[in-house]
């Protein structure tokens, strides 16, 4: 807009969105999970939230910052911004204890979650604060030439648990990380593990230099029980006699979570370990890890666009679903609303009972809330022909101040019956009304006119 003098002004709308872009500026130029392009390692993100899970209760884990970081990024991407904002401020006070000082450049990356965290609640002021703090930061340790080894160790732990088509540019990282810092021993354990792996499958391949990393790294860090596996196996492919070695390291690691030793089961096969026929933990958690698998796929298929009904896949589908959410010490809301979908298509009121049951539940946090509101308003919707209580759920799943796609897709309903009802001689009025009123105390406009 330009004034009588010649001079442009900018109009409060046109400097609103300047400054929304220069805030997406910022958040772009960060090192964090939002800017690092992971791609899961496993078939979908509630798989790799698992494997997390499993690993990220064990207080002694020196990585165990960088484990809610990555849990906060994988529940933001399932929908869950208040869990994700949990285990971001988990992350910071670990690494606050850990470190026992309370900032240091390795919170960049934690400051960078939580300030793109807020940008996607709109909390812009919120974002703006984070993004302060990690200028603070730099100021404060300049990274000179290269990022700092922090933030270098960080992204390449990210990359060697997550995306495993980074593995050499997570190797690479690392090498940066230990030149710059040389007597961090979880980073050169770490470094040790990754440039093993590419010959798990086949350890002859194993090279002399590899043998030599592993024996390297076993020295400097004998209480990774990781690095133990790897480097016994090496020498056995190298012909060593290390059955005695490898029944001790067994036992130790039979005391650890089933994810902190993929290596046993290779042992336990090569050597005979086990003289029970006890299954072992490694195999119980394939063995989960597997059902849950074979649950989705078939849970796909079921309910795709077109899908012919076949009463043995959906009993199938049932059944492996009660198995996954039997073995899980924590059942997840999402597992049992997907059971509620599959038997709709064979029994609407056993369904019906599912969300009932769901809905009488008083420990669901927000996003829980909304997630299963959303769901049973599609339930009501196209399952029992209800489109006047479907509306009433969207509404409530609106209500709920957590930006998600489910919030975002009731809302969608929500204009789509304002318009249907509008436009219809005898539209619910009183529906209209009520959906005026709460779109108008949300901040949302209808996309209508006339209304």
């Amino acid at each position: 807009m330009r004034t009588r003098g010649g001079s442009s002004t900018e109009t409060p709308s046109s400097h609103r969105m300047s400054s929304a872009q220069s805030l997406e500026d910022k958040l772009k130029a960060l090192q964090s999970h939002f800017t690092w392009e992971l791609q899961p390692r496993r078939p979908n993100f509630k798989c790799e939230l698992n494997i997390l899970q499993d690993i990220g209760s064990d207080e002694g884990n020196v990585w165990l910052g960088h484990v809610y970081n990555l849990q906060g990024f994988i529940q933001y991407q399932l929908g869950s911004s208040e869990d994700a904002l949990n285990l971001f401020n988990r992350a910071a006070e670990t690494f606050q204890r850990q470190k026992n000082a309370d900032e240091g450049p390795w919170l960049m990356v934690n400051f960078g979650n939580l300030a793109w965290l807020h940008h996607h609640l709109g909390e812009d002021e919120k974002s703006e604060d984070y993004l302060s703090k990690v200028d603070g930061l730099m100021r404060k340790y300049p990274p000179g030439l290269e990022r700092h080894p922090e933030v270098l160790a960080e992204k390449a732990w990210t990359l060697m648990k997550f995306d495993k088509e980074k593995k050499q540019q997570a190797l690479e990282l690392f090498q940066r990380a230990i030149r710059m810092q040389p007597d961090t021993v979880e980073w050169q354990s770490s470094y040790a593990i990754l440039s093993a792996e590419p010959f798990n499958d086949s350890l002859k391949q194993l090279y002399a230099d590899r043998l030599e990393t592993l024996r390297s790294a076993n020295e400097l860090d004998p209480d990774n029980l990781c690095i133990a596996a790897l480097y016994l196996e090496a020498r056995a492919e190298n012909g060593e006699n290390v059955q005695d070695e490898a029944r001790e390291l067994a036992g130790k690691l039979k005391e650890k979570p089933a994810n902190s030793y993929s290596p046993l089961l290779r042992l336990n096969r090569k050597f005979k370990l086990e003289d029970d026929a006890d299954e072992s933990p490694d195999e119980a958690l394939n063995q989960t890890q597997q059902q849950r698998s074979d649950a989705e796929n078939l849970t796909k298929k079921i309910l795709s666009k077109g899908y012919e009904l076949d009463n043995n896949e959906v009993n199938r589908a049932i059944s492996l679903w009660d198995e996954v959410i039997q073995n899980d010490p924590q059942p997840k809301l999402e597992d049992k609303i997907t059971v509620a979908s599959i038997q709709a298509k064979l029994d609407k009121e056993k369904a019906e009972q599912i969300y009932k049951e769901l809905l009488l539940r008083e420990d669901l946090d927000p996003a829980g809330k909304q997630r299963l509101y959303n769901s049973y308003a599609k339930h009501l919707y196209f399952v029992r022909s209800e489109s006047r209580e479907s509306t009433e759920y969207h509404m409530r799943a609106a209500e709920i101040q957590v930006e998600s796609k489910y919030r975002h897709a009731s809302i969608t309903e929500l204009k789509k019956t304002l318009i249907k009802e509008t436009s219809r001689r005898n539209g619910d009025a009183d529906l209209c009304k009520r959906i005026k009123e709460l779109l108008a105390r949300l901040g949302i406009q209808p996309e209508t006119q006339n209304l």
